[in-house]
């Protein structure tokens, strides 16, 4: 399994925003994680990435524990964290290049054209960071979330900020990616969740509320939107 969470847990004083959550994802699954704010979902993705410690429980990416062997798994991982951390002084390219040598890219120039490429930043490639649109910036998160070929991503609102146009070929990015790769991705779009994943999983005050395909969740011609109001509007 390339993910492989276990009764993980994480308490913020008093509040459970994590209880006992355990799921896992098969490799080339494009999995929608989904849960109304404050459900829990940027604090899992953030353990399963090593972000965060887990208060309980535990998750593994490709057979590696992320608190055991933290350096190994998280070469693993591309996450796109929802705040998108970026430095804004920075070029586009002089950005990638340093996330290249973070993550001990041989060939770096090849990556980053590569990289660029796929997720359509050339248009923008020679400017600054802080010069560029919110739909842009995500675009140059997406690229440094890619650019080592990681076998897992992990997309915390990948769409966020994106025109109807971007969100089509942002989608396109993922679903291909999707293909050889094992993808956990966030949103509060259900319509990207619809045409993006095969499964969802859905959690409310930091507890497991459905994990089923997405067919099986709409049968009976209900949509997602009816099922995800069911289980989380209390």
């Amino acid at each position: 399994m390339s993910i492989e969470v276990s009764g993980l847990g994480k308490n913020y004083g008093a509040q459970k925003a994590v209880n006992n959550l355990s799921f896992t994802l098969n490799k080339g699954e494009i999995v929608g994680f989904l849960g109304p704010n404050g459900a829990g979902k940027s604090t899992t993705m953030k353990m399963i990435t090593g972000y965060l410690t887990p208060d309980a429980g535990s998750a593994k990416v490709c057979g590696i524990d992320i608190l055991i062997d933290p350096i190994a798994a998280k070469q693993k991982i591309g996450y796109l964290p929802e705040a998108n951390p970026l430095y804004h002084d920075m070029y586009v390219r002089e950005y990638l290049d340093f996330i290249a040598g973070v993550h001990g890219i041989q060939n770096k120039k090849s990556a980053i054209e590569s990289v660029i490429q796929l997720t359509g930043l050339t248009p923008e490639s020679t400017k600054k960071i802080g010069q560029l649109s919110k739909g842009y910036k995500q675009r140059v998160g997406l690229a440094a979330a890619l650019i080592h070929d990681p076998e897992v991503l992990v997309l915390d609102e990948p769409t966020s900020g994106l025109d109807p146009n971007q969100i089509i070929e942002i989608r396109n990015v993922i679903k291909e990616q999707g293909k050889n790769k094992t993808v956990l991705f966030s949103s509060h779009i259900l319509q990207e969740v619809t045409a993006i994943c095969d499964r969802v999983i859905i959690i409310n005050k930091g507890q497991l509320v459905a994990n089923d395909s997405l067919a099986n969740l709409q049968s009976g011609g209900q949509s997602l939107e009816s099922v995800f109001r069911s289980l989380t509007n209390q």
